[in-house]
């Protein structure tokens, strides 16, 4: 009697050298796209200025800026500054000039884009025009779409 192979008595192996493959795929494209590993949340870094004198020139001087020394730092998932919106809605909290929005792929990326020289630059060339700053961290996971 001719004995089968050990993966055609058992399915399962099978399936699960399957699977494997197929998550090792996976983490491979995650990694040669920049995206960051799903085991540990990004942390979104939204920052709100509100200046002491709120004109459109100085709205646009400080996302200048902030293009200027916030949105090239090693980690960062997604940068984007901008004035407030125009858009009026009763859910809308408009009390501020310059939004800044940066998502790092890991909570160590924010940490050292904290101490980075050019952080550090931005805020000592511009913290005399703010008249307050509101920051808001969150831990923030993209859902998985299905291919």
């Amino acid at each position: 009697m001719k004995r089968r192979p050990s993966w055609q008595q058992r399915p399962w192996i099978l399936v699960g050298i399957c699977v494997a493959v197929a998550v090792v795929t996976l983490r491979g494209v995650t990694a040669r796209s920049g995206l960051p590993d799903e085991k540990e949340p990004m942390l979104a870094h939204i920052v709100f200025f509100s200046l002491k004198d709120s004109t459109t020139a100085n709205r646009q001087k400080l996302v200048d800026a902030c293009h200027k020394y916030l949105s090239d730092h090693p980690g960062v998932v997604f940068y984007a500054a901008g004035p407030v919106s125009d858009l009026e809605r009763p859910v809308n909290d408009r009390d501020f000039d310059v939004g800044l929005h940066v998502v790092f792929a890991d909570r160590a990326s924010h940490d050292a884009y904290q101490s980075a020289e050019t952080h550090l630059k931005f805020i000592e060339e511009n913290k005399d025009t703010w008249d307050k700053v509101r920051v808001f961290d969150s831990d923030v996971t993209a859902p998985v779409k299905a291919k």
